[in-house]
C-alpha cells in the first residue's frame, strides 16, 4: 500500500486516519518521505498533538531520527512553537532534548531564535539542556536571541548562573554586538545593566558595538553607547575606520552630532586611506554633516585634496 498515506494524514493531522493506517501490518508508522521526514516529523511540524502521541505510543516509532536537513521532530515542534507537542516530546524518556541539528543548532537556540518563551521555558527545566551551548558559528541561544530583538527570551536566558552575556561567535561578535547592529533598542538596554558585559568589545575585524550601531544607522542604541564612560568613540576597525567615518561617510547627521559631543572624540581622526569624516561627508555630498564638522574650530580640511581611490574596472 506504501506509507504515503500515513505521512499525509499525519501531516493534516487527521487522527482517525492516522489510527487506521497504524492497525496495518504493511504500514511502516517510521518510514521517511519526501526530505526525510517521517510522520512523527511531520505532525509535530504542524502541530497535530492528538497524532503525535499515537505515534509516540508506538515502539517502533523514534522520536530523535533526523531529516535530511538534521532537524528531529522536537526541533519542528519548537520552530512552529507548538508548545502541546514539545511537551509530549519531551515526556519520552528516549528524547534527546540537547541534540544539534547539522549547523550544531539545539532545540533551546531554534526556541531563542524564534522568540517562543514558553517553549524555551520548558527546555530550560531539563538537567539534560545547556543553556549556553554554541552552533557552528560560535552562536549561542542568547546571541540568538539578543539579534533578533527577542527581549522576553533575553531576560529569561540572563536569569541564569549558566549563561555567559559576553561570549562571542566565532566572528567575535558578542549579544550585544548583534543586538546593537540591528538596533534592538531595549536588549541593548538589558545587556548593559550587566557588570559582566563589556560594552566596548571589538569583534575580529576591530569593531566595536559602538562601529556596528553607527554603521547600521542605529541613533537609539548610539546614545545609549556614547553615555558611558567605558564606550571609546574613537575605536576604529582593522581599516582604520571609526564610528564618526562611518556616520559621516553615510550622511548620518544625528550620529554625528552625538559623537562630536564627546569631549574626547577626534574628528579628524584618518583611516589606513588617510581619509578623514570630512572628506568623505565631501566626497559623497554629504552636505549637512560637512555643515556640522565645519561647525567645529578643530575640524581641518587638508585631506580634502586626497586622491580618490582607484578600483579595478572603474
Amino acid at each position: 500500500m506504501g506509507d504515503a498515506p500515513l505521512a499525509w494524514a499525519a501531516r493534516n493531522g487527521h487522527e482517525a486516519v492516522v489510527e487506521l493506517l497504524l492497525s496495518r501490518a504493511d504500514i511502516d508508522p517510521d518510514k521517511p518521505g519526501e526530505e526525510d521526514q517521517t510522520p512523527l516529523m511531520l505532525a509535530a511540524r504542524y502541530g497535530h498533538e492528538g497524532v503525535v502521541k499515537m505515534l509516540l505510543g508506538r515502539d517502533d516509532v523514534n522520536p530523535n531520527k533526523l531529516d535530511e536537513d538534521g532537524e528531529t521532530s522536537l526541533m519542528w515542534a519548537v520552530l512552529g512553537g507548538h508548545e502541546g507537542v514539545v511537551k509530549l516530546l519531551l515526556g519520552q524518556g528516549n528524547i534527546d532534548p540537547d541534540r544539534p541539528g547539522e549547523v550544531g543548532q539545539t532545540p533551546l537556540m531554534l526556541a531563542a531564535c524564534t522568540g517562543h518563551e514558553e517553549v524555551v521555558k520548558m527546555l530550560l527545566e531539563r538537567d539534560d539542556v545547556n543553556p549556553d551551548n554554541s552552533d557552528n558559528q560560535g552562536q549561542t541561544p542568547l546571541s540568538c536571541a539578543a539579534g533578533g530583538g527577542h527581549t522576553g527570551v533575553v531576560e529569561i536566558l540572563l536569569g541564569r548562573h549558566d549563561v555567559n552575556p559576553d561570549k562571542p561567535d566565532n566572528s567575535g561578535r558578542t549579544p550585544l554586538w548583534g543586538a546593537a547592529y540591528r538596533g534592538y533598542d531595549e536588549v541593548v538596554k538589558i545587556l548593559l545593566e550587566r557588570d559582566d558585559v563589556n560594552p566596548d568589545k571589538p569583534d575580529n575585524e576591530g569593531r566595536t558595538p559602538l562601529w556596528s550601531a553607527t554603521y547600521s544607522g542605529n541613533d537609539g542604541v548610539v546614545k545609549m553607547l556614547l553615555e558611558r564612560d567605558d564606550v571609546n568613540p574613537n575605536s576604529a576597525d582593522e581599516e582604520g575606520q571609526t564610528p564618526l567615518l562611518r556616520a559621516a561617510d553615510y550622511g548620518y547627521e544625528l550620529i554625528v552630532e552625538m559623537l562630536l559631543e564627546r569631549d574626547d572624540i577626534n574628528p579628524n581622526m584618518p583611516d589606513k586611506l588617510g581619509q578623514t569624516p570630512l572628506s568623505y561627508a565631501t566626497e559623497k555630498g554629504n552636505a549637512g554633516v560637512v555643515e556640522i564638522l565645519l561647525q567645529r574650530s578643530d575640524v581641518t580640511d587638508n585631506k580634502l585634496d586626497i586622491e580618490p581611490v582607484l578600483f579595478p574596472g572603474i
